[in-house]
């Protein structure tokens, strides 16, 4: 019994840690909007950003094995976050890299839905350009990627749904708080370092 409520009270100070309830938006696989008690199933109380007030040069470690983002300005660790990386035969590829672009409204040219031209009603969800013909009178929406910071060419890291494992395409996804800080925080060629 003391257990159990100090497992309740511990979860009740969570609740209350202003890190974890930032509005993140989290988006679905496709990314569409996830309803408030999805979004809230992807609980998360890792991530957090600390440094708005640091200074020092900019520089990311992704491990994949931990699925969680490390920003550092200078040495000092400054930011922490949850991650949804590549899922497997969609694995994000492990190296030394730069930020190569940055888009804060970036939607995908090859995941999305196809949308009646005439009325924008999704047509057929979660496509891939490459493998799935559009349908007569269809149009391509592609899968929107707010905060995308670009490592190599069509991976990068993004708002996205975190389901709590490896479930991407490739790309990184994070907390939409995380990304937009990592992405005020960050400059095309900044470091970025991913690790298995």
């Amino acid at each position: 019994m003391i257990v159990l409520l100090s497992g309740m009270s511990l979860l009740a100070g969570c609740a209350l840690d202003p890190r974890l309830d930032r509005g993140t938006q989290y988006l679905g696989d496709n990314g569409s909007a996830v309803s408030t008690e999805r979004g809230r199933a992807s609980f998360d109380n890792v991530s957090y950003w600390d440094g708005d007030n640091v200074s020092g040069a900019p520089s990311i470690i992704i491990r994949l094995s931990e699925q969680r983002a490390y920003f550092f300005k200078g040495s000092q660790l400054v930011g922490v976050s949850s991650i949804s990386t590549g899922r497997e035969g969609h694995n994000t590829p492990a190296g030394n890299f730069r930020i190569i672009q940055k888009d804060k409204d970036h939607a995908s040219s090859r995941y999305g839905d196809y949308i009646d031209a005439q009325t924008g009603a999704i047509v057929k969800k979660d496509i891939d350009r490459l493998k799935d013909p559009m349908p007569k009178g269809a149009k391509y929406d592609g899968a929107k990627m707010p905060y995308f910071m670009e490592i190599v060419p069509a991976v990068g890291m993004h708002e996205g749904f975190l389901p709590g494992v490896p479930a991407s395409h490739g790309c990184i996804r994070m907390p939409g708080f995380m990304a937009e800080a990592f992405f005020r925080n960050v400059s095309l060629k900044t470091p970025v370092r991913v690790i298995p």
